[in-house]
Parts: C-alpha cells; sequence; structure tokens
C-alpha cells in the first residue's frame, strides 16, 4: 500500500509518500480502507520533534491518528461492527490507503468521509479541555484561536452546555465565530483590552501556542483556569498543558450524537491527496484555518 511516512525530524520535505507493508487488525481493533484522514496540528508538531518528550516515536513514523473509511478487517474481540461498515475514528499511520483504528464509530447519517475524518481528535481534544478548565454553565469562555478545527468544536459544545464563548481570531474569520455563537475579536495588539470590553472572563483555552499565556493568567486571575493544548512551556505560569488523550471512544459517541442533533458541525477547507502531504502541514502550521483541513484517498 501507499503511506505518507518520515524517517527524521524536520521541516515538511522530510515527508515522502512510500511503500509500505499493509497494517492488520490485531485483538481489539479494527482495519479500514481509508477515505479521508484528518489534518492535525499535532502530526506536524510530532514531524518536526517537538513532542518527543510527551509523545515520543520512533523512526521511520507514519502521520496521521484521524480517518474515516469502510472497514475490511475485524480483529479478535471486537464486537458491533462488520466488514462493510462506514465509520470514523482514532488510530496511527492514517495517511495511508489502509489504517488500523483502535476507536471508532459509526458515521453519522448524511456525513461524508471527508467530512467525518474532520471529527475525531478535535472533538475528543475539545471535550477534554473544556472539562479540565471547568466552566460551567452561565460562565464565560475565551477560546484563543478559535477558528480551528478544535476551535470550532469547543465553541459548539460549549454553547451547547450554557457557556457564553469568547473568540479570538483572523480578521477574516470573525463573521465565522460570529455563526458559531461567540463574541468574536481580532488578536493582536489591544486584544486584551477588547476581550475586556466583552465582559467577564471565567475560563479560557490557548489553542494556538502563540505566547498568550500570561494574559491569558492575567483576564482569567487564576493558572487553574487556563488550559494549553499548544504551549508546551505553559507550565512556567502555572498552566496545565494537556496533551494526553482521554476516553476516544466515549468522544466518537458524543460526537455522533452532537452531529445527528444538528448541534456540531466543522467545515473542511481544504482537501489534500497523499502525494500532497507536505502542502497540507505548510498550510496547517501557518494557521488561519477555518474549520478542517484532510487527505483524501
Amino acid at each position: 500500500m501507499k503511506r505518507v511516512s518520515f524517517a527524521e525530524f524536520g521541516g515538511p520535505d522530510v515527508l515522502h509518500l512510500v511503500d509500505a507493508e499493509e497494517p492488520h487488525a490485531g485483538p481489539g481493533r479494527i482495519r479500514i480502507a481509508v477515505r479521508a484522514a484528518g489534518v492535525n496540528a499535532v502530526d506536524w508538531r510530532i514531524r518536526e520533534g517537538q513532542f518527543q518528550q510527551v509523545h515520543p516515536v520512533e523512526l521511520p513514523a507514519g502521520v496521521g491518528q484521524d480517518a474515516a473509511g469502510v472497514v475490511d478487517e475485524v480483529g479478535e474481540g471486537v464486537e458491533g461492527v462488520a466488514v462493510g461498515d462506514h465509520v470514523f475514528g482514532d488510530g496511527s499511520s492514517t495517511y495511508a490507503e489502509f489504517a488500523v483504528l483502535s476507536a471508532w464509530a459509526r458515521m453519522p447519517e448524511g456525513l461524508t468521509f471527508e467530512e467525518a475524518a474532520g471529527y475525531p481528535s478535535v472533538v475528543e481534544t475539545a471535550l477534554r479541555i473544556i472539562d479540565q478548565v471547568g466552566v460551567a454553565p452561565g460562565q464565560t469562555l475565551l477560546v484563543s484561536g478559535a477558528s480551528g478545527g478544535v476551535g470550532s468544536a469547543v465553541l459548539q459544545i460549549a454553547r451547547d452546555r450554557g457557556v457564553a464563548v469568547i473568540g479570538t481570531g483572523g480578521a477574516a474569520n470573525q463573521d465565522y465565530l460570529r455563526s458559531l455563537g461567540a463574541v468574536a475579536t481580532t488578536y493582536g495588539e489591544g486584544w486584551v483590552e477588547r476581550v475586556r470590553q466583552s465582559g467577564r472572563v471565567d475560563a479560557a483555552l490557548d489553542l494556538a501556542g502563540s505566547g498568550v499565556i500570561r494574559e491569558l493568567v492575567e483576564l482569567v486571575g487564576d493558572p487553574q483556569r487556563v488550559v494549553s493544548i499548544a504551549d508546551i512551556g505553559a507550565s512556567e505560569f502555572g498552566v496545565r498543558f494537556s496533551g494526553v488523550a482521554g476516553s476516544m471512544p466515549e468522544a466518537l459517541a458524543e460526537a455522533a450524537d452532537l452531529i445527528s442533533r444538528g448541534k456540531l458541525h466543522i467545515p473542511i477547507e481544504k482537501s489534500y491527496s497523499l502525494a500532497e502531504a507536505a502542502a497540507a502541514h505548510i498550510d496547517s502550521r501557518a494557521g488561519h484555518t477555518r474549520g478542517r483541513r484532510v487527505m483524501v484517498i
């Protein structure tokens, strides 16, 4: 089969589309013929070697963790899913023609493979950090870097839970943030004062790693009410860095429920072929994403 791989840490040029042995579904796993794979910031952070201390990988390594596709192998002990089912979920080396998933759910009615591949990790992350930051119904959550996949999910899930949201993003994404129910403001000079003018902030999430932890703590008044998924130096300010995934099966089930109820929709900004993996990483690293980027096989 074909898969995207890298044999050394570095820039996007270390990514190569190679011939590889097909993986197979072991106990408690399924294999899918991949139709689409999500592009996440963690993918290029791992490729650059940024997360070796918290997420070590052995080289050569595949790329990707989110995927949607058609089940073609079911491992020992797996129940409730059969060859031919359409699923989305989390696994490893998903930028490939075949991938093994460790967690999955049936795709909600009406969802395309491209759309489905954009949900698994971002919804798990959104659910995890909303719970970790401890924001309650009636309170206000500030989301820094809110227009990407995780931000899109956080805003919608928080609103569904009765939490008011303030989202920072680029000038071109202000209407998009408002469409998700957020009070929107741009980042850049004066952003702290603009947030203050929007009202009290009870908790904050750093999704972009753009060096704003000090300001988020200042706005909230308590480092325990700030969580970052992108700034590994957050602990210097007493802020939790949340880089460890929680329960993916539960997150996928909740994602399917939210999607089915019309409470969660994350648009696809751009699709790429496997041969365009380097371009996908360049675009993802540049930021300013509105929704999700996906690989299409």
